[in-house]
């Protein structure tokens, strides 16, 4: 017979893991699984009766829904506006940090202040910018004599006002993950362009961004996903509206689980933008092995 500490000690390789694979199981596996199963059914809260097959049913339904396609449209254009500003904002700050000046300490510790803040306290705050009677951005906008905007009250300036608070938010993130990258490159290759006579603006565009380039992608892949993801700021500062003008594909689906009750469609909107998510970034990720080549 073998005793408890001869078990123990033969399966430690399995019992270490054991916890993180219950984790990863139990709060992603299983609600992915149950989210496609119930894709696949016509349950709705509402109608009284149990949920049952319904094949593709609820994809069609959602399908022909045109607040469907304009919440993916939504999305696309709140990811690619955000995570584009972000990059660039980011990549500009983590160059600046990348050398060495006075007070780059405590520059850093202020960078990483809006990433410790609460998505909703952020809403709240941000919605008392964008007040239209009382904002601080619309005062700006009087005392320079320019016309005042709804910002989060009008369709046509809602996305872009959440953009600029997502980008507020994630561009440390970027700058962050940046500056690792460049912290990590080696000096021989700018010692070689300028001994060959290479400007600043040429050492970034040919030495630099290229060698910074696979960091670069992998930021944008986390952020993305995130981005396409995005619902508590939109939530809590337009509910999706005015409207359905800031209505993104994760509004839509919560609006379909807890306001409609429609639990099919809802499941297959949120199946579709897992879809979206999935291959966004297999297509990042790609583009990325193709710059460490």
């Amino acid at each position: 017979m073998v005793g408890k500490g001869g078990f123990v000690e033969r399966n430690l390789k399995y019992i270490f893991p054991l916890p993180a694979i219950i984790f990863v199981i139990l709060l992603m596996i299983f609600p992915v699984c149950y989210t496609l199963v119930i894709s696949f059914t016509d349950w709705a809260l509402t109608s009284g009766r149990p949920m049952r097959f319904a094949g593709f049913g609820s994809y069609l339904s959602v399908l022909k829904d045109p607040r469907f396609h304009a919440s993916v449209w939504r999305t696309f254009a709140f990811t690619f506006g955000a995570v584009a500003a972000e990059t660039v904002l980011g990549t500009i700050i983590a160059l600046i940090l990348n050398r060495e000046f006075i007070g780059k300490g405590p520059l850093k510790f202020i960078l990483l202040l809006p990433l410790v803040v609460t998505p909703v306290a952020i809403g709240i705050v941000f919605n008392l910018f964008y007040d239209p009677t009382i904002g601080f951005l619309n005062f700006i906008l009087n005392g320079l004599g320019l016309p005042q905007s709804g910002w989060v009250t009008e369709a046509k300036t809602v996305l872009p006002s959440l953009m600029l608070v997502d980008v507020w938010q994630w561009t440390p993130m970027i700058a962050l993950i940046v500056l690792a990258g460049l912290s990590g490159l080696s000096s021989e290759p700018f010692e070689s362009a300028m001994v060959d006579g290479a400007n600043g603006i040429q050492i970034f565009f040919r030495v630099t961004l290229p060698m910074i380039m696979p960091t670069v992608l992998t930021a944008i892949v986390l952020r993305a996903v995130d981005a396409l993801k995005t619902y508590d700021i939109i939530y809590a500062m337009t509910r999706g509206g005015p409207g359905y003008s800031s209505e993104t594909l994760n509004i839509l689906a919560y609006k379909l689980s807890f306001e409609y009750f429609s639990l099919g469609q809802s499941s297959a909107a949120l199946v579709f933008l897992f879809l979206i998510v999935l291959l966004f970034s297999l297509g990042v990720m790609r583009l990325r092995r193709q710059f460490e080549q």
